[in-house]
């Protein structure tokens, strides 16, 4: 029992050092996730677009 105490002991600890993201940070980051994310959307939409005419194109001959 002793062991889980200090284990949780030890993440208390480590939770005081870590230095959380101001509000202006957090905008930020969170813009460039969700940036980043529907430019992925839209590429793989698109690739998937090409390859499927791909197969449809080849399947027809």
């Amino acid at each position: 029992m002793q062991s889980v105490r200090k284990f949780f002991h030890n993440i208390a600890e480590e939770m005081r050092k870590v230095r959380w993201p101001n509000r202006k940070e957090l905008t930020k980051y969170t813009i460039t996730v969700v940036t980043t994310l529907i430019f992925f959307v839209i590429f793989f939409a698109l690739v998937d677009l090409g390859i499927s005419s791909l197969i449809n194109l080849i399947s027809l001959n």
